[in-house]
């Protein structure tokens, strides 16, 4: 793993995102096979998995200076995308814990985390962070905890309370999101802010999902795959910013679309909290062109026969009606029928040569 080369990359403007040759060979492709349904799909997050993204509790890749900058700029034009209810400040001081903890651990190069006490010193040589705080003393951070620490950290996270055998998003950093909101989500039980997905309600996909959740342990995380696609690199696609977005989608022509349009997954890790017994959930946000895609030959096949079969009204959810028949064709055009071998892994050791 690592943090260099990626640093002026930009996720708005002139989008200057691009992945070198390592980011694409780990990137965490979502299908496993050749076609594509919503499931529940949940794993133990091991320190284990089919390419180096899996394999630390939160990662940290090429993108990591450049995503956190992206962040900053959001928090700046709209405040709001970082929220959490009063009743939700020990999961706040787990979550700091939990990622200063895990970050120091599994990234002994980039961050360093000692404690004396509720006397703890935190150093985040990318950001140029060396700071002494208390733990518990929310005076002693230039930010609420929950804030401070996710403000260093790639991708988005809510905090989940769970009570009355339900779980509900209380609290959220939310700056990469794919078209939802954390102001509209807030407060909602699991169901709710889970109903716009089709199909999957009939197929007590989240019934099965709850359940599992309400018996999730601690030192037990598990972790799932999500997906849509998105129009140029752009990391942020709220529901606030639409007007900005939006207009991207009629964009894409038979000429730009290997450029333009990102695979967009989600690694999302869910981890239960020790003081508050709450869970804090990861949403990873990773991108990738069709182009980049193409590097690597079993994407390439594997990603054309899951657009090319994708439920109708996962279409309609996802956003990709205006592009699909575009997309499709373009990847039809390299898929030559072969057979994929099983799971998400590349099976080369580098992408194809531009």
């Amino acid at each position: 793993m690592t943090i260099a080369g990626g640093a002026d990359d930009t996720f708005r403007g002139k989008f200057s995102f691009r992945n070198s040759d390592a980011a694409i060979i780990r990137f965490p492709f979502p299908f496993h096979e050749d076609r594509y349904m919503y499931a529940v799909n949940l794993e133990p997050h091991t320190h284990a998995g089919p390419t180096d993204a899996f394999v630390r509790d939160f990662d940290v890749d090429e993108h990591y200076v450049a995503e956190c900058r992206e962040r900053a700029l959001v928090l700046e034009q709209d405040p709001s995308r970082c929220r959490v209810l009063a009743h939700m400040m020990d999961a706040e001081w787990d979550t700091l814990e939990l990622l200063m903890e895990s970050l120091a651990r599994d990234y002994p190069a980039l961050f360093a985390l000692d404690k004396d006490g509720a006397r703890w010193r935190w150093r985040n040589r990318p950001l140029g962070i060396d700071a002494t705080f208390t733990f518990g003393d929310p005076s002693t951070l230039p930010q609420p905890p929950f804030e401070y620490i996710t403000r260093q950290v790639q991708g988005d996270f809510t905090l989940q309370d769970q009570r009355d055998d339900n779980i509900y998003i209380d609290g959220g950093m939310v700056t990469t999101q794919a078209d939802w909101s954390l102001d509209f989500d807030l407060g909602m039980a699991f169901h709710e802010w889970h109903g716009p997905v089709p199909v999957a309600h009939d197929l007590g996909v989240f019934d099965r999902a709850l359940k599992y959740l309400l018996r999730l342990q601690y030192g037990r995380p598990v972790r799932r795959l999500n997906w849509t696609m998105t129009v140029n690199p752009r990391l942020d696609t709220s529901p606030e910013n639409y007007p900005i977005w939006g207009p991207d989608r009629a964009t894409v022509t038979a000429g730009n679309v290997g450029e333009r349009l990102h695979l967009r997954v989600e690694l999302q890790t869910l981890f239960r909290l020790p003081r508050s017994n709450g869970i804090l959930f990861g949403i990873r946000c990773y991108l990738i062109s069709l182009n980049e895609i193409l590097r690597v030959p079993k994407w390439r096949r594997r990603l054309h026969r899951v657009l090319r079969d994708l439920h109708p009204e996962l279409v309609t959810y996802k956003g990709l009606s205006r592009y699909l028949p575009t997309a499709v064709a373009f990847l039809a055009a390299h898929d030559d029928g072969a057979l994929t071998g099983p799971g998400i892994q590349p099976d080369q050791a580098a992408p194809d040569p531009l």
